[in-house]
C-alpha cells in the first residue's frame, strides 16, 4: 500500500504522455527529421521545469518527504562521454521510436513489438555493466 501512490503517478503520467502524443512514433520521427516543434516544446518544458525545480529547491532547501535534505551531485565534466553516450541513446531512441520511459507506456497500451525494444534496452544495458569498469569514465 505504500508505493500505491507511486503506481498511480506512474498511471497518470503515462496518460498524459499518450494523451500529448508524446510516445507517438510518427511524432518522434517527426523531431528527428526536424519537422515539428512538438516534440522539442515538450522536452524543453520538461527541462525549464527541472531548471527551476532544482533552482527551487537550492535556494529555499527544500527537504524531501522523509524530511532529509536534498543534495545535487555535482557531475564530472567531460564532453566525449556525453557526445558519446547521448549519441548512443539517440540512435536507439530513432531506431526503437521511443526512449526508455514510453517503451512501457507502449506495451502497456497494445504495441506487443515493444517487448523486442525492452529486451534489447536490458541487454545493451546490462553489456554496459559488464563492459563499465573496462571503459573510461
Amino acid at each position: 500500500m505504500k508505493f500505491l501512490k507511486f503506481l498511480f503517478a506512474g498511471i497518470f503520467f503515462g496518460i498524459v504522455l499518450v494523451k500529448s502524443e508524446a510516445v507517438s512514433w510518427y511524432r518522434i520521427y517527426e523531431m528527428f527529421k526536424f519537422q515539428s516543434f512538438h516534440m522539442y516544446g515538450i522536452i524543453g518544458s520538461a527541462v525549464l521545469i527541472g531548471v527551476v525545480g532544482i533552482f527551487l529547491i537550492k535556494k529555499y532547501k527544500i527537504n524531501s518527504v522523509e524530511g532529509k535534505a536534498i543534495t545535487v551531485i555535482p557531475k564530472d565534466r567531460s564532453f566525449t562521454r556525453y557526445i558519446v553516450g547521448g549519441t548512443i541513446f539517440g540512435l536507439g531512441w530513432a531506431l526503437a521510436g521511443a526512449c526508455p520511459g514510453p517503451m512501457y507506456i507502449l506495451l502497456g497500451a497494445g504495441f506487443f513489438p515493444m517487448i523486442i525494444v525492452i529486451i534489447a534496452a536490458m541487454a545493451g544495458t546490462f553489456v554496459y555493466g559488464l563492459l563499465k569498469p573496462k571503459l573510461p569514465h
